[in-house]
Order: structure tokens, then C-alpha cells, then sequence
């Protein structure tokens, strides 16, 4: 090419690649959406105004922004606390509504019956959502959000490591860890204690106990690191950037949230490392051990079966998603449950008797939590008044009919448990009262057989297959404490529920112990 011509190559490439940059804006900022919202008005379907670039993703953060600085009453009311834009907007617009996340089209569904196909996808229309950026860093491909023959292995292995037998056997761990912390409470009679920090070193030790053999200073590291990552996550949660812009330039929080991923990687690949090494010396076909990271390995050495066998990536995605999942959804409903027996005194006082009954004052067993009836409905009662999780999101692989409605393919179907959980045409008129007698007779009978309107780990298919997990875990140390104190909650106490990934207490849980 003569020197002459460069330059013109040079100014029609430069044009030609500004051109195809200006489309893409114009098709993704305003062609799409307006091509969506058309008929999606036709069958009724209405929302808040699409915006550029942020469609109404300022809009949102400045409702919750709002809702964090008001100052909130003892009410057990939290869906306008940490979900005011679908608190406000169903009133405006009704159980289903079309809201914008920059430009990734949301239908928001609040209709028991349509959340029940939903989640039971008897088509396989409906699918997870895939991670993107600091998401997909926190958890990675892990069984949550795995698809396919990705999720089926990971799935079956999930259900050998939490089926009953292996719940029996992880019990004596779980009472190990809660000896542990009302042992730390020995001379705290008549004092405060700050129960959610004390239920996350709780969790985060049966975790690291019964999951991966270790103890909670073997992984604090990596819950610490996975905080940061939430952190970051959360901070970055409504941050819309126009395409393209990500590729070209990286903020301090992604520069950080890359880091943070790469030193995760590699402390999980150590402890993988140390289980392989131990295995070494031994031919058992169970030398790496039985808990969920021997499961991973034996699965990842396995060559008996290659449509089975997972990759040393698999292992680290699981073990991102199981150290943050099961540490921080049971953390907070240890914390809400503590608070509600707190302030109602006498629920606390059915429950201590149920406890004593069946244990005395001796440790929990495995058949003695099978039967702890009150305690139950109790742990019902708090998951359906502050639920962990506040929404579950999938996506439309393809066109579908949903009840009457045409549902194009990939948009985005939004699920909000909170507003279910608080429905008083649900419920009944006293939705925001703790009354665990909801539950007397079983979840079925609670919700009518509208089994859409109790959904903490979610429902069908993809229910979450460490709930048994989580609860048995929660009965284990409720027990215990109630076996040791009465416990009211502290003058110092300021309830102001936050939507931090999970629903957590933002000043956290303080108590005041009594011994018995």
C-alpha cells in the first residue's frame, strides 16, 4: 500500500468503525426498547418510563437511597424498607409491570399463580440468569446458575452431599461449632451481645467444618474476601455503562473486584491441593473424604465417567457459591429469628419449653430436631417476615405463553418473595404480624395450596438444595441457646433491615443475655 493511501484507509476504517459503534448505541439504547414496549402495551403491560442508557436504574437506587434514610418503627413491614420501587410502582401500575435495568428489559411478576409456572418451567422456557461482572466474580458458574448437563452433575452431587444421611452426620459438627460460641458467652449474664456478628463466625465455622474438613481461621480469609467482593457487587449494582465502555476502560471497583477474584482462586486451590495430597497415600475409593469438597474431588478424578466428571474450575465455582450462600443466608436468618423471639417474649418461652422437653438439658439429636414442631413454624414465620433472598430472576429463552400473556424471548421474568411474603391478599390483614400459629398445620395449609406465596429457597426444579441444610442448622444452635438464656433485645437496638445481597440487620442484632 503507498503512503499515500494509508491515510485514507485509515480515515474510512476510523469512519466505518464509528458508524457500526453509533448502531449498536441506537439499537440497544432506543430500537429494542421501543420495539419491546409496544407489545407488551398492547396486552396491558405498563411501567415506569425507559430512560437512555440507565432505563430506570437511577431511578431505583435513589427510591432505595430514600427508603435507608428514613427512619423506621419495630414493624415487621419491610417490603417498601428494601424493595420501595416495587412497593411504589405496584400500586401505579399492578402485580405486572415492565422496569428497565439499563436496557435489559424486566417484567416484574407478583402474581402467585403465574410465579408458580414460573418456577416450576414445566417447558424449560424460563431459565437462570446468567452472572455477568462482579456477579459472575462472587459465585461464578456454580449450581445456581448453571444450566444443562452443567447443572445436572452439579446438581446430583449437591443432592449425595445434603441428603439425609449426610445431614445426620454432619450434626455433631454443627452442635461442635455452636458449643463454641455459647461457651464465649460464659460470663455474658446481664450483658449485650451483638448476635449477628456472632452467628456469622457461627456459620462460617459449620461451613468450613462440614463442608470442607477445615476450621473457621482456615477460611475466614476467603469469607473476608468474598464480603469485599459483595461489597463491591453491591456498590456497583445499579451502575449502568454504555456498551463497549467496560472492554475499553476498567474502574478502580473492577480493577479491585479482579483481584480479589485471582486471590480467592487461589486460596480454594489450596486447600484442594492439601485434600489431594492427604489422598495420595491412600487407595480407599473415599480418600478424599465425604464431605462436599471429597464429593467435588472424587467427581473431578473420576474417569469411570466422563458425562459426570467436573473440572478443577466447577470445584472453585462451588466452593465460591457454598462459602458465601451457606454462611450468609443462614447468618441472617439466625439473627431475624433471635430478634423475633426477643420481642415476643412468649413465642420464646413455647419454644424453650418445646426444647426442653425433647433434649433436656442435653445436646440436640438428629431425630429430636425432626420434631421440633414450634420451632418450625417459628423459623417459618421469620423466613416468610424477613426471607433471605428478595427475588429470584430468570430469563425467556424463547417466546412463551405465561397465563394469557405473549412473553418475548430474552426478557427478563422478576420474582420478588418479599412482596409475596407480605401480600395481605395472601396472608390476610395481618401480614406485617408475627404469628408463627400461620404454620400450625404445615406450609400447604398456611398458604392455601398457593404454594407460590412461600417461597424463601425458592420452589420446583430448582428449589435450593441447601435449605434442609440451612435449617437443621438453625434449630441446632437455637436450641442451645435456649437451653442456656432468656434473651431480650437490647435498648441499643436499632432495627433498620437492609438489602445487602441478602436482607441483613444494618446495625446488626444486639440482646441481652439471662442465664437460666
Amino acid at each position: 500500500m503507498s503512503t499515500t493511501g494509508f491515510p485514507v484507509f485509515f480515515i474510512v476504517s476510523s469512519f466505518v468503525f464509528l458508524f457500526l459503534l453509533i448502531f449498536k448505541i441506537f439499537h440497544t439504547q432506543w430500537w429494542t426498547p421501543t420495539r419491546l414496549q409496544k407489545p407488551m402495551g398492547l396486552q396491558g403491560i405498563r411501567g415506569p418510563s425507559y430512560r437512555l442508557v440507565d432505563g430506570n436504574a437511577k431511578e431505583i437506587l435513589n427510591m432505595k437511597k430514600e427508603a435507608i434514610s428514613r427512619t423506621k418503627s419495630l414493624s415487621h413491614d419491610i417490603f417498601p424498607v428494601v424493595q420501595p420501587q416495587y412497593h411504589s410502582w405496584l400500586k401505579t401500575y399492578g402485580k405486572i409491570f415492565l422496569q428497565w435495568l439499563g436496557t435489559e428489559a424486566q417484567l416484574v411478576v407478583m402474581e402467585p399463580e403465574l410465579c408458580k409456572e414460573i418456577l416450576n418451567n414445566k417447558d424449560r422456557v424460563y431459565l437462570q440468569k446468567k452472572q455477568q461482572g462482579f456477579g459472575k466474580k462472587l459465585i461464578g458458574n456454580s449450581l445456581g446458575t448453571s444450566e444443562g448437563e452443567q447443572w445436572l452433575k452439579l446438581r446430583k452431587l449437591a443432592n449425595h452431599a445434603f441428603h439425609r444421611e449426610s445431614l445426620k452426620s454432619m450434626v455433631p459438627d454443627m452442635v461442635a461449632s455452636a458449643e463454641m460460641m455459647v461457651q464465649r458467652w460464659q460470663n455474658s449474664d446481664g450483658k449485650e451481645i451483638e448476635m449477628y456478628q456472632e452467628f456469622k463466625l457461627f456459620t462460617s465455622e459449620v461451613i468450613s467444618r462440614t463442608a470442607f474438613g477445615s476450621n473457621y481461621l482456615e477460611g475466614k480469609k476467603i469469607f473476608d474476601m468474598l464480603m469485599d467482593l459483595s461489597s463491591l457487587s453491591v456498590n456497583n449494582s445499579y451502575k449502568i455503562r454504555l456498551p463497549g465502555i467496560r472492554k475499553l476502560f476498567k474502574t478502580n471497583d473492577e480493577i479491585e473486584a479482579e483481584k480479589l477474584e485471582k486471590e480467592i482462586r487461589d486460596t480454594i486451590l489450596e486447600i484442594v491441593k492439601k485434600r489431594e495430597n492427604k489422598a495420595v497415600t491412600q487407595q480407599d475409593e473415599h480418600k478424599f473424604g465425604w464431605d462436599f469438597l471429597g464429593l467435588l474431588l472424587k467427581a473431578h478424578h473420576d474417569d469411570s465417567n466422563d458425562g459426570y466428571r467436573i473440572t478443577i474450575d466447577d470445584i472453585i465455582d462451588q466452593c465460591k457459591a457454598l462459602y458465601f450462600a451457606g454462611q450468609e443466608t443462614t447468618n441472617g436468618l439466625l439473627a431475624w429469628t433471635v430478634f423475633l423471639l426477643a420481642l415476643h417474649q412468649d413465642w420464646q418461652e413455647e419454644a424453650r419449653k418445646e426444647v426442653l422437653q425433647l433434649f433436656g438439658k442435653q445436646n440436640p439429636n438428629f431425630d429430636g430436631i425432626s420434631r421440633l414442631k414450634t420451632i418450625n413454624m417459628i423459623i417459618n414465620e421469620s423466613l416468610r417476615l424477613y426471607p433471605p433472598v428478595i427475588q429470584l430472576v430468570k430469563k425467556a429463552e424463547r417466546e412463551s405463553r405465561l397465563g394469557k400473556l405473549i412473553v418475548p424471548a430474552n426478557i427478563d421474568l422478576v420474582i420478588p418473595i418479599v412482596a409475596l411474603h407480605h401480600d395481605p391478599q395472601l396472608w390476610g390483614q395481618d401480614a406485617e404480624l408475627f404469628k408463627p400459629e400461620r404454620f400450625s398445620e404445615g406450609v400447604a395449609k398456611a398458604t392455601k395450596d398457593n404454594m407460590a406465596a412461600f417461597i424463601p429457597f425458592g420452589m420446583g426444579p430448582r428449589i435450593c438444595v441447601g435449605f434442609n441444610f440451612a435449617t437443621t442448622e438453625t434449630k441446632i444452635a437455637l436450641s442451645m441457646i435456649l437451653q442456656r438464656y432468656v434473651f431480650t433485645l437490647s435498648p441499643c437496638y436499632i432495627h433498620s433491615p437492609l438489602h445487602f445481597l441478602t436482607v441483613r440487620p444494618q446495625y446488626g442484632v444486639q440482646v441481652m443475655l439471662h442465664s437460666l
